[in-house]
């Protein structure tokens, strides 16, 4: 089922445990914004993953963007 505000993403429970990833892969979110967190270029991620492109990785870049988006509630002291 592709993620209808990320065209490029998918999930299937029967792949990957159902987590994001690269439409028509086996290549997780995850997989790809982990290299990045760990130093790795764009070029980098595209050269171990011959089968994506750059436009994939930034897919990748806006779902984890989007999922951070919410509100962060502290206790009151």
């Amino acid at each position: 089922m592709r993620i209808p505000s990320h065209p490029r993403l998918d999930v299937d429970p029967g792949i990957c445990g159902g987590r994001p990833r690269i439409a028509g892969t086996r290549l997780r979110v995850l997989d790809v914004l982990g290299q990045l967190a760990a130093g790795a270029t764009v070029e980098d991620v595209l050269r171990d993953y011959p089968f994506i492109v750059a436009d994939d990785v930034r897919a990748c870049l806006a779902y984890a963007a989007e999922a951070t988006d919410h509100p962060v509630v502290l206790a009151a002291e």
